[in-house]
Order: structure tokens, then sequence, then C-alpha cells
């Protein structure tokens, strides 16, 4: 079964997979950039080249996400699959999973004023853009050569995974994560351990060595020295870091009057619905 690990695009989805990853892949809780290939990311091109569709045609793909994803679970073991895809229902009839396929979610969500500076720098477009990105519904292409995926909009695709809020549905803040790694692992790891029946101990000498070899500035070294697969290269050829500002990114310091408005006012009842406004 698949435990999906959900967030609109920039949000923490990847320092929740990093400490995941070194948690259940690692000896002792050590991170490096390789465990991440522990949790791969739905939809790609690759999980669906058994199922004889035209992979051009979008149609064809939504039709058989539910497909590709029984394929998936012929592995009978619980996995963490990331996603950026909102739980929409395609064309009014496709879903993008079910409950004979998801054992649950763990959803991390941002700010949006702050996640604009991280959308901004790292697919290259100015802060109006990154604003508009967010407000509307929209296709994200990472890979001209592989399926785009539909984010929607920042609300939406928050709103979508509520549909599975109950005991199947865990979600986090990502400033809440940020500042307090070790309590809420905890946090998470009670929360698989009862969902999946999965028989583990939780390890606290372990989580301790997850939060310190995922802290945001050893990332960031170990990215400038080895670089990082999801990593981008600008316009004009030039290489985007990955972890740009980590805590450093402060809306107020960037963001103008405008935007902040804009953003404020689009998502005015999720953000008092999390404490943002």
């Amino acid at each position: 079964m698949i435990l999906w690990i959900a967030s609109y695009p920039k949000s923490g989805n990847t320092i929740l997979r990093s400490m995941l990853s070194a948690y259940f892949f690692s000896e002792d809780g050590s991170f490096n950039f390789k465990l991440l290939k522990n949790i791969r990311q739905f939809p790609k091109k690759i999980f669906f080249k058994n199922l004889g569709i035209n992979l051009k045609d979008q149609d064809e793909v939504v039709k058989n996400f539910i497909n590709a994803q029984k394929i998936i679970n012929k592995d009978k073991n619980i996995q963490f699959w990331k996603t950026h895809s909102g739980f929409f229902k395609f064309n009014n009839k496709y879903s993008f999973t079910n409950h004979h396929n998801t054992i649950g979610v763990i959803y991390i969500v941002r700010d949006p004023r702050n996640l604009t500076g991280s959308i901004s720098n790292h697919f290259d477009i100015s802060l109006e853009e990154a604003t508009n990105m967010m407000c509307e519904n929209r296709f994200l292409i990472e890979d001209e050569n592989d399926i785009p995926v539909y984010i929607g909009s920042w609300s939406s695709n928050y709103n979508s995974w509520k549909a599975l809020q109950g005991k199947n549905y865990f979600l986090i803040k990502y400033e809440d994560l940020i500042a307090n790694k070790e309590n809420y692992l905890i946090e998470l790891l009670k929360f698989i351990k009862n969902l999946t029946n999965l028989n583990f101990e939780i390890d606290y000498i372990k989580i301790k060595k997850v939060v310190e070899t995922t802290e945001f500035n050893k990332m960031k070294i170990s990215e400038s020295i080895n670089g990082f697969a999801e990593s981008k290269i600008g316009k004009k050829g030039n290489k985007i870091n990955f972890f740009n500002l980590g805590k450093d990114n402060k809306y107020q310091n960037y963001l103008g009057k405008l935007l902040i408005d804009k953003i404020e006012k689009n998502f005015e009842l999720e953000m008092k619905e999390l404490n943002y406004l």
C-alpha cells in the first residue's frame, strides 16, 4: 500500500523525505542524498510503460493512474511515495488515487508568502510569476520528456488531500517541522506505526542522528560539493541551488505589499485555518 508524502512544490517535501529516508533506510539515521531514491515520485512515465497506452495523451494517462498504482502495489509492503499532485478527480471521472491503493497521506504545507521566494528561485521566475502560479490551477512540467503533474493552486492542492482526514491523514506545517524536527519526527513515526502496523521500535538515538544530519546548512554544503539531482539549471545556464535560504527565507524581506495582499486575499480562508493569518 502507498503512503503518500504530498505537498505543493517547494513546501518542504524534500526535508520530510530526507528525514524519513534517513530513519527507515539507513543503519544509524545518517542522511545522504542517495537515500532519497527509496522514496520515488508519482506520476512518472516509467510506471505506465507496461500499460500499453499513449503516454503523450494526458487523458489516457490520468485514466490509468489507478492501474499504474495497482502494479506498484503488487509489492505488498508499505511504500512511501512523493507527489506534488493534488488528490483530484480528473475530467470529473478519474481519481488520482483511491482507498484500495492508498493507506494514507502525510501532507506538508507552507506559508504561501514564504513559498513565493522559493518558487521564484527554483523555477527561475519573477516573484509576480511565482505568485500567479500559486493562485492559478496549473500543471507542473519539470521534465518535458515526462508526465505533467496537475498541482492545481496552492489552496486547491491543500484542500484536496483533506479528503483523507481522519486516521489516514497527517498534516504538518513546514514551519513547525523546522522549528522542532525531533518532536515532529517522533509524532510522524507514531502515525506511521499506528497506520501501517509496521513492526518497528521508535529509536530515539537514531532520531537524534536524523535531525543532526538533515540540518539545512549541512544539506546545503553537501549539495555544493556533491550536487543534487533535484536542483535546476536557470534560463541563462546558471546552476540554481536547491537549498537556498532556509530559515532566512522571510517574505517581509523581498515581497512587496501588492503581492502580499494578493496572496492573503486569495488564500485567506486556508491561511486563517492554518494560523498563518
